[in-house]
């Protein structure tokens, strides 16, 4: 034996500790602090929405099919409706454009589907209009001379009012005036300058309020017009609708402000999630509507467990029967592949579907079939009369090509597999040939090195006495 597989054995031990604490269930995840710098990452399985449940909503673009969308515009969608979801806290969401006019979204263990529903399809955008003298009521619908479609409205339940770290204020005794359809009113500014918008609480009422913040010229903008039109009114409107219309009583140069009234947590959390998040190029409307029940996918998560435990038995059994002490050594490296595969799905993280479970069962069958091929020539090289370490390097070595050649077709399909999962839609397809292209580049590392080197070791140890035990090399 020598030192390059003491070296490798000592390797092997340390990957198996360390892929063992990953997968342990009471993982308590990597929490270091580093002088002002925290680094905070738990360590566990994402589940997909097949196992864990949730909601699929299939999006489309809300315009005639004859009219064309601009280029990117969809593109733009996706990536908006991404960052809506990422602000809604769901773990591991899937949002994926299909064909050129449709968007995806999988939604894991969410708790408010139809307030997710109402996020991701408003167009969001926020405008501040100069209504002059004139007092609009909230949930009022009007024109402005920004152009966009009318499509969409979002229609807010609660009457807001609006307030502001600097002076503006809701006078309550006004009476509403009806506004003639035709009136156009001017937009001082868009949603486009929003800097930032979040949910906070600034009284002892409970109720959540939101805190805006404007870029430096929105800031200018809404300063310019508060300075001058002290006494009017300002009307916060979103999709063309008004959700408030505050006087100005005093000029607003900070650039600050609150809209304020009674939200409930969920309303507010939406508002902020379009408004932050910026607003749609396309209109959106929801096609279809999936939900899937926790029952469902425990019950899938059990099968699949119970079936895959069974495989592995089988397979464990049959290496042990048939190849006998070269068998155990694999049985081992197969233990060692499990545990170092199931550590990287962990770290990484990937999110585990029922399809990309059945990648992973499928990967292990691969590493068996690596296991094969060497232990099969080995034997040809024993019967022939080399001695065992001319027979390990040739069991070895002439399987390598033919390993090699299989796990490329491998790599080759699930690229394939891969991209059309993701020009489809199909999340599923996606995580079954993740999963089993990662599980086959682990079980080149467990075959090749892990097994050689406990072959290797085992009979450095046992020596040439080994030669003459026919039956525990199993030929």
């Amino acid at each position: 034996m020598h030192k390059r597989e003491i070296r490798l054995l000592i390797l092997i031990v340390l990957v198996t500790a360390l892929a063992a604490w990953v997968v342990w269930p009471a993982n308590p995840g990597i929490h270091i602090r580093i002088g002002d710098n925290n680094i905070d990452r738990d360590i566990r399985i994402y589940q997909g929405l097949d196992l864990q449940g949730g909601m699929q909503v299939l999006l489309a673009a809300d315009i005639p099919d004859d009219q064309a969308l601009a280029a990117g515009d969809m593109e733009a969608a996706k990536s908006i409706v991404e960052r809506r979801v990422n602000g809604l806290g769901v773990t591991e969401p899937v949002v994926q454009s299909v064909g050129s006019r449709r968007i995806l979204v999988e939604l894991p263990g969410i708790s408010d589907p139809q307030a997710a529903i109402d996020a991701l399809r408003q167009t969001g955008l926020m405008e501040w209009v100069d209504t002059g003298s004139v007092y609009l009521e909230p949930g009022t619908v009007v024109k402005t001379d920004v152009a966009t479609s009318d499509d969409g409205a979002v229609v807010v339940t609660p009457t807001t009012i609006v307030t502001s770290t600097d002076a503006i204020t809701t006078t309550a005794e006004i009476t509403a005036t009806v506004t003639p359809p035709e009136t156009i009113y001017h937009t001082v500014m868009t949603g486009k300058n929003l800097k930032d918008a979040q949910v906070t609480f600034v009284d002892t009422s409970s109720l959540p309020v939101i805190a805006f913040q404007l870029d430096a010229e929105g800031a200018k903008a809404f300063g310019d017009h508060t300075t001058a039109n002290v006494g009017r009114f300002l009307a916060i409107v979103l999709d063309k609708v008004v959700i408030s219309c505050p006087q100005i009583n005093d000029a607003i140069t900070g650039g600050e402000g609150i809209i304020q009234g009674q939200f409930t947590p969920a309303q507010a959390q939406a508002l902020v999630l379009q408004l932050r998040y910026g607003s749609l190029p396309v209109p959106l409307k929801v096609l279809d509507t999936r939900e899937v029940g926790p029952t469902l996918g425990q019950d899938s998560v059990s099968k699949s467990i119970r079936a895959g435990t069974i495989g592995l038995i089988v397979v464990f059994l049959f290496m042990l029967i048939y190849y006998r002490l070269p068998g155990l050594l694999a049985d081992l490296a197969l233990a060692i592949y499990a545990v170092v595969t199931l550590a990287l799905f962990k770290l990484i993280p990937v999110t585990l579907t029922l399809p990309g479970i059945a990648g992973f069962l499928l990967s292990v069958g691969m590493a068996v079939d690596a296991n094969i091929l060497i232990f099969e020539r080995m034997r040809e090289e024993l019967r022939a009369g080399r001695t065992l370490q001319r027979a390990i390097e040739a069991g070895f070595s002439r399987a390598w090509t033919s390993i090699l050649d299989s796990n490329i077709s491998v790599w080759i399909t699930c690229a394939i597999l891969w991209f059309f999962g993701n020009s489809f839609g199909a999340s599923m397809v996606k995580g079954f040939a993740v999963t089993l292209a990662l599980g086959v580049l682990v079980s080149i590392f467990t075959a090749v090195t892990v097994t050689r080197t406990f072959v290797i070791v085992a009979f450095a140890i046992g020596g040439d006495k080994l030669r003459g035990h026919k039956w525990l090399l199993g030929i």
